[in-house]
């Protein structure tokens, strides 16, 4: 599976933009079909989308297609499909249901990125997407469509920190990944100006647990892929502390550096070493 630390978004009408894309750095760009598109140009879209796609593949290329129930979708597919995206962003995931129901849907070897939050009744499905299908790369999770569905305000404190119930969704979203054994995927940070606020908070899901990020500008992805990139002293360590483990068979705990470790360190060090 590839990298999956930065995602951008480039508006499906726009093949400018999209050819400008492949030199930025992302690890993934998800060609957008559905808001970034009025219904107008949604044809003209699919069209750009499907010619970028067919020409020689230098990047992983996701396209994020219309909802299950948006009437849209099947023509999504049928421009796109032919045209072998490498994954597919599904919006207004609802769990198992929805995951199977674009499974069924597609042939050969295209990934499924929900993003699971974006409803109501999607909140109470984050634990039901494992073992419904091996296309299933991730799940990642949005903050605006929620609210709007709920008549919420907003779903931000002043200081641009989430109220509750978003912090909610953002943390189920992540258990929700892992439980399924799949890559947990931070959502975007709007402010993209703000280098300094998204560094922090690109920082702060990563401590998290989250393996990777949404960007919505080119100026976010080098931020991004830093945050979510292990320094060399990171990998050190974790090299020390599966050698330790290694030369101490059937230990339960060690001492390394002057700190104690033990069986979830270790799970932790082997995880970040298969991800370099």
């Amino acid at each position: 599976m590839p990298r999956l630390r930065s995602l951008l978004f480039v508006p499906g009408d726009r093949p400018d933009r999209m050819e400008k894309a492949l030199a930025l750095g992302a690890d993934v760009l998800i060609l957008d079909l559905e808001d970034s598109v009025s219904p107008a140009a949604k044809p003209e879209a699919r069209a750009a989308v499907a010619a970028f796609l067919r020409r020689p593949r230098t990047a992983t290329l996701y396209v994020r297609v219309n909802p299950l129930d948006s009437g849209l979708i099947d023509d999504d597919l049928a421009a796109v499909l032919p045209a072998g995206p490498d994954g597919l962003l599904l919006p207004k995931a609802e769990g198992a249901a929805s995951l199977a129901a674009l499974d069924a849907r597609l042939s050969g070897d295209i990934a499924i990125l929900p993003i699971a939050t974006e409803t109501p009744a999607a909140i109470f499905s984050l634990g039901s997407y494992g073992g419904v299908t091996s296309r299933l790369a991730g799940l990642t999770w949005g903050a605006e469509d929620l609210p709007a569905a709920i008549g919420a305000a907003t779903s931000r404190e002043a200081d641009g920190s989430y109220t509750a119930p978003y912090q909610l969704a953002r943390s189920l979203t992540l258990f929700g990944a892992h439980a399924a054994g799949v890559l947990a995927i931070e959502t975007v940070y709007p402010d993209f100006r703000d280098l300094d606020g998204l560094a922090a908070y690109a920082a702060r899901a990563r401590r998290d647990g989250f393996t990777g990020m949404m960007a919505i500008h080119p100026a976010q992805v080098p931020v991004i892929n830093a945050a979510f990139t292990p320094s060399a002293a990171e990998i050190e360590h974790a090299r020390q502390v599966v050698a330790l483990f290694d030369a101490n068979p059937g230990a339960g705990a060690l001492a390394l550096d002057g700190k104690m470790v033990d069986a979830p360190h270790l799970k932790s060090a082997k995880r970040l070493l298969a991800g370099v």
